[in-house]
């Protein structure tokens, strides 16, 4: 069992930035590929970026390729997804998830999911 709880998102304009945070519960954290998802109203929930239990390998939509980045802090039980050079575009509620086996791009693989967080991004 893990509950995640994500905060940092904001209204911000194009072309700025925001970290978002997604803190975890429990001492087994690094047990735990991590990913990022995001749903814009009347969409489907969709893949942003992906991190492996240790960190060491990482994935991303192509969306956000070159401009997020996935971290992760397993001695604070946190992981982070740095967004840059946003675009009205990636407005949407950001979720964290945690799968209990590999990074994968399927949100069908994880198990738990955060509350979420909006973010909004004005032109």
């Amino acid at each position: 069992q893990v509950q995640l709880v994500e905060s940092g998102g904001g209204l911000v304009q194009a072309g700025g930035s925001l970290r978002l945070s997604c803190a975890a519960s429990g001492r087994t954290f690094s047990r735990y590929a991590m990913g990022w998802f995001r749903q814009a109203p009347g969409k489907e929930r969709e893949f942003v970026a992906a991190i492996s239990r240790r960190g060491g390998s990482t994935y991303y939509a192509d969306s956000v390729k070159g401009r997020f980045t996935i971290s992760r802090d397993n001695a604070k039980n946190t992981v982070y997804l740095q967004m840059n050079s946003l675009k009205p575009e990636d407005t949407a509620v950001y979720y964290c998830a945690a799968d209990p086996d590999v990074m994968t791009i399927d949100l069908r693989q994880y198990d738990y999911w955060g509350q979420g967080t909006q973010v909004t991004v004005s032109s």
